[in-house]
């Protein structure tokens, strides 16, 4: 193979050099890729260079354009710019220059501006960064047609030119980035207009969600906030979209798969890794990244998230003061909650946002539990939006460590009061009992039930709260004509009629029952069942998966425990119980002979367990 040459020209001694090397390439059609190609160019060194004379520069080139209309000088400086690699001295030379000349640099100079906007700098030297910030704020202020591409150029920034490999969690800002923040905030404080060309920056630059930069982007966002907090409302709305986009393309079933595999992998090398393995490298992998890469993304994102909000709440200000001004992001999350969360149906992670934020002060929780509960009893609001903030209420409360048993009592008191008020109004005239209809009071009824089912340990913790619970009335509410227990999740109506039974609060063993029977007596002519009306419903605050994040949810997060009532149940409300095949309930909810109410007369009992006998005969 020849060898190929390289001709360089060293502008120090103004003589050319032969460099000769020796290539290893077995084809001319050999094939890059993009990196390897940005690599390949970065890594030349030795090039033709040409040194624009200094009479024929910047203001060479400005002159001719003022006085002879001659813009060929100008385009040979362009290409001079664009072409070639600055040192230090050259840049700060032609910044000194293009400083002098900013009110001149009117539209018709938008190329030699734009080039020398463009210009490499944050990585140089000090003087660069201060030469090019004097003449970025000069001719902005003079000129703001440019202000859009300035602003661009500068939020581009923020994204690394090569692949990052890395996507740990990383809070500190290089002085690389520092210096464009510094930038940015100069040209906020001197041109107000430029507000919204940031923000159109920053929503036309966001990476695409499968990128390494997507985390680097999502960390200069919140370095932004921290001296800019105009832009919090919008930023914040922003984040829940991007970090939303997140959380829908990493399923929870996904992840767990994954997870489980590793887990698998793990215990089969038994012995043999204990033996091999070091405790210290036993100990980094069980610190290990998420297996589902775009899990991985969320959940260092979540973590930088969540660190923001930490810092947010914790001003050195006054205690008032602060709680002010935590009510005032309450508000934006929550608006930004009700236009980008509440409408999905079914994320697992981005919603825990709140969830922290609401951890950190009592009067946050009940903010955001107000808010909720305005839509849920809003008739104006589409049905699918009450029906989700009944999911959120009921999960919140069911979840939340920190949230005290007596607002759980308000909320209890709350729905079941709704529920009556619903249940006599139809008694005025004959209602349609179908759950599209009455969609809102049957997830309203399963959120009550769900409540004490999963806090039953809190709720029968002495006679005033058991008092308490016989004052909600729910025998009236599971007896009436609607038949809530007929569309709830099995396991939630089995763990509530597990409870109530075993403090005589409600007898809901004997209706499940009937629910069960009249689904096997249902005959179809043509062999085809219809599906049946089961509240399609899912629980937002149910385990958290993400393995960095999740250390800032875990003291606060209340993991679900049995009451002693129902640990001899054979359903619990476990994650494991509680899923997408549940909902459909394709099989019998038929009861032992000991699970039928022992408060019924004999006479009804024996019925009851000879029609079980009789239906068991015919299924035979």
């Amino acid at each position: 193979m020849l060898p190929y040459y390289i001709m360089a020209f060293n502008s120090n001694k103004s003589e050319y050099s032969v460099q000769t090397t020796r290539t290893s390439l077995t084809s001319i059609l050999k094939s890059y890729q993009p990196t390897e190609r940005e690599k390949a160019k970065n890594a030349v060194i030795n090039r033709v260079r040409f040194e624009m004379p200094k009479q024929k520069g910047l203001l060479h080139a400005v002159k001719e354009a003022e006085e002879s209309q001659n813009y060929a000088a100008m385009d040979e400086f362009v290409a001079f710019l664009t072409e070639n690699s600055l040192h230090d001295h050259e840049f700060l030379n032609i910044f000194q220059d293009a400083l002098s000349l900013c009110n001149q640099l009117t539209p018709k100079y938008t190329p030699l501006v734009e080039a020398l906007l463009a210009l490499s700098w944050n990585k140089r030297s000090t003087e660069v960064v201060k030469a090019y910030s004097e003449f970025c704020i000069n001719i902005l202020v003079a000129h703001n047609n440019y202000l859009s591409f300035a602003v661009r150029k500068l939020i581009s920034l923020w994204i690394p030119n090569e692949p990052n490999k890395d996507t740990s969690l990383n809070n500190e800002i290089s002085n690389e980035l520092e210096v464009i923040h510094q930038l940015l905030e100069k040209i906020l404080n001197a041109i107000p207009m430029a507000f919204d060309a940031i923000l159109d920056a920053i929503e036309s630059l966001f990476p695409y969600y499968k990128r390494s930069s997507y985390i680097s982007y999502i960390h200069n966002l919140l370095k932004l906030l921290e001296y800019k907090p105009i832009f919090t409302e919008y930023i914040i709305q922003l984040l829940m979209e991007k970090l939303a986009i997140l959380d829908v393309n990493a399923p929870r079933q996904e992840i767990e798969d994954l997870e489980s595999d590793d887990d698998n992998e793990e215990s089969e090398g038994g012995e043999i890794y204990n033996e091999v393995i070091p405790r210290h490298e036993k100990a980094k992998k069980e610190d290990q990244s998420m297996n589902h890469p775009i899990a991985q993304t969320l959940d260092i994102s979540m973590s930088a998230v969540f660190n923001f909000l930490k810092k947010r709440s914790s001003s050195e200000s006054s205690e008032k003061e602060t709680l002010n001004d935590s009510l005032k992001f309450l508000q934006i999350l929550i608006k930004a909650f009700d236009a980008v969360i509440l409408p999905i149906h079914n994320t697992h992670h981005v919603q825990f946002l709140l969830f922290y934020y609401c951890s950190l002060k009592q009067t946050l929780s009940q903010v955001f539990l107000a808010s909720l509960w305005n839509k849920v009893t809003n008739p104006n609001c589409p049905a699918l939006i009450r029906q989700a903030s009944v999911g959120y209420l009921s999960s919140f409360l069911a979840r939340s460590a920190f949230i005290h048993i007596n607002i759980i009592k308000l909320y209890l008191k709350e729905m079941c009061d709704w529920c009556q008020q619903y249940i006599k109004g139809s008694q005025l005239s004959r209602s349609n009992v179908a759950l599209k209809s009455n969609l809102v009071f049957y997830s309203v009824c399963q959120a009550v039930f769900y409540i004490i089912a999963f806090r039953s340990r809190d709720l029968t913790v002495d006679k005033k709260s058991i008092l308490f619970l016989q004052s909600l009335q729910l025998t009236a509410l599971v007896t009436s004509i609607y038949n809530p227990l007929r569309v709830c999740l099995p396991a939630v109506a089995t763990a509530f009629a597990g409870v109530t039974r075993a403090y005589q609060l409600a007898y809901c063993h004997a209706i499940l029952e009937r629910n069960a029977r009249r689904k096997l007596a249902t005959i179809y002519a043509n062999d085809t069942a219809t599906p049946e009306e089961i509240l399609d419903t899912f629980f937002p605050f149910d385990p958290y998966l993400l393995k960095v994040s999740g250390q800032r949810i875990s003291s606060i997060y209340l993991q679900y425990q049995a009451s002693d009532a129902e640990e001899c149940s054979s359903h619990s409300l476990t994650p494991e119980s509680i899923n997408i095949s549940d909902r459909k309930r394709g099989h019998s909810e038929m009861l032992d002979d000991h699970d039928i109410d022992d408060f019924l007369p004999d006479d009804k009992r024996q019925n009851l367990i000879g029609t079980k006998i009789n239906q068991s005969r015919d299924l035979s």
